[in-house]
C-alpha cells in the first residue's frame, strides 16, 4: 500500500488537489516511510488538544502519524489554551505550540527541546476606538486567558518591544476565549489578543479592529510562530520516533498550505473545531510553508530578546539555544522533504 493509500486518498485524488510542485515535494524521499527506516521505537504518541486551531498541522497529522507506525495516537483536550503545563509534567510527548512560553520554560530548566518552526503569525490584536497601536495599551485593560498562557506572553512581548513595562502598564483581565467577541464589543475590555478561530469571529461580527496582524506585521511575521516541542526525554529514548513524528506534521503542513480547504474539513469532521467557514479562512491565511524557508534559530534568538527585555527571562539567547533546541531531526527532514 502506497503512503498516500495509506492515509486515505488516491494517488490520482491526491495528486489532483496539489500543485505538482508540491506534490513533488510531498512525495519526495519517502512516500514509503515505513520500508527503509527503522520502526519507532514506540508506538504511543501524545498530543495536546487545545481551543486555537492554528495549531492544524498536529491535528491534520493524525493519519500521517499512524502510517508513520504510531498505532496509538492520543490528543489530551486542554479546555484553556494553555498546554505548556503538560508538558512539565510529561503528559505530552511533543506538539505545537507558541514559541515564546516554551522559551520561559526552558529558562526555568524545564527539559525540553524545540524542533522545529512550522508557521510564521497567526495572532491579532483587536482594539477598540481608543487603540490604535500597541504603545496605546498603556493603562488599558487587556483581554488574556491567562498570565503566562501563550496569549500574555506575546503581547507582553510587543509591549516590552515599543517600550511599555508589560507588568506595570498594562491591566490584564483574565477570561475564556470563547468569551473574546462578547467583552470586546462590551467594552469589558480596550483590546484582546486571539488565535484563530477568534479572529476570524471578530471580523465576521466587526467587533473591534486589528492593532497588530502577526501574519504580516513586522518584526512578528519575519519569525516563527508556532514551533514543535518534545520532551527531552521523548526525543533522547525515541530518535526514531521523534523523527517520524516531525516528518508527519511538518507533511501536514504541506497540507495545510495546499489544500487549506481539505485540512478545515478534517478538523471539522474529526471535532477539533466547529466552524468549516473560520476554519477555512485560517489555512488560507496562515503561511504554513515557511518551515523550509526560515530559520528557527533565529526565532528562538529574537524571542528570547525580547523576552529578556520585558524582564520575564534571565537567561540570554545562546545559553536558550544550547539547552533548548535541537535541530537535527529538521536539518535531515529538510534534505529529504523537498519543496
Amino acid at each position: 500500500m502506497t503512503y498516500e493509500e495509506t492515509i486515505g486518498w488516491s494517488r490520482r485524488r491526491f495528486l489532483g488537489g496539489l500543485t505538482m510542485a508540491g506534490a513533488a515535494g510531498m512525495l519526495a524521499s519517502g512516500g514509503e516511510p515505513a520500508q527503509a527506516e527503522a520502526p519507532p521505537e514506540t508506538t504511543r504518541l501524545r498530543l495536546a488538544q487545545i481551543a486555537g486551531i492554528c495549531v492544524a498541522p498536529q491535528y491534520v497529522a493524525e493519519d500521517l502519524l499512524r502510517a508513520e507506525g504510531f498505532t496509538d495516537v492520543q490528543y489530551t483536550r486542554f479546555e484553556a489554551t494553555n498546554p505548556y503545563p503538560a508538558f512539565i509534567r510529561g503528559d505530552i510527548d511533543i506538539g505545537m505550540a507558541f514559541v515564546a512560553p516554551f522559551l520561559l520554560q526552558v529558562d526555568a530548566g524545564v527539559p525540553i527541546v524545540l524542533l522545529s518552526g512550522v508557521h510564521t503569525g497567526c495572532f491579532e490584536v483587536f482594539g477598540n476606538a481608543g487603540v490604535r497601536a500597541i504603545r496605546d495599551l498603556k493603562r488599558k485593560t487587556v483581554g488574556v486567558p491567562g498570565l503566562g498562557t501563550a496569549h500574555h506572553v506575546f503581547l507582553a512581548a510587543m509591549a516590552a518591544h515599543v517600550g511599555l513595562d508589560p507588568g506595570r502598564d498594562i491591566n490584564w483581565f483574565t477570561h475564556h476565549p470563547d468569551e473574546s467577541p462578547r467583552l470586546l464589543a462590551e467594552g469589558k475590555v480596550d483590546a484582546l489578543i486571539g488565535f484563530p478561530p477568534v479572529p476570524q469571529e471578530l471580523r465576521a461580527k466587526k467587533i473591534g479592529h486589528v492593532v497588530v496582524n502577526s501574519a504580516v506585521d513586522r518584526p512578528w511575521s519575519q519569525y516563527f510562530c508556532c514551533t514543535v516541542v518534545a520532551t527531552r526525554e521523548f526525543a533522547r529514548k525515541h530518535p526514531v520516533a521523534t523523527r517520524r513524528a516531525l516528518r508527519a506534521i511538518l507533511r501536514a503542513a504541506d497540507v495545510c498550505a495546499l489544500e487549506p480547504d481539505r485540512a478545515a474539513r478534517q478538523m471539522v469532521d474529526r471535532g477539533f473545531t466547529k466552524n468549516y467557514a473560520y476554519a477555512l479562512e485560517a489555512m488560507q491565511e496562515i503561511p504554513y510553508n515557511r518551515w523550509r524557508e526560515y530559520d528557527p534559530e533565529d526565532t528562538v534568538r529574537f524571542y528570547a530578546l525580547r523576552l529578556h527585555e520585558a524582564g520575564m527571562i534571565k537567561n540570554n539567547p545562546k545559553r536558550i539555544i544550547a539547552e533548548g533546541t535541537d535541530w537535527r531531526f529538521l536539518n535531515e527532514l529538510k534534505r529529504t522533504l523537498k519543496g
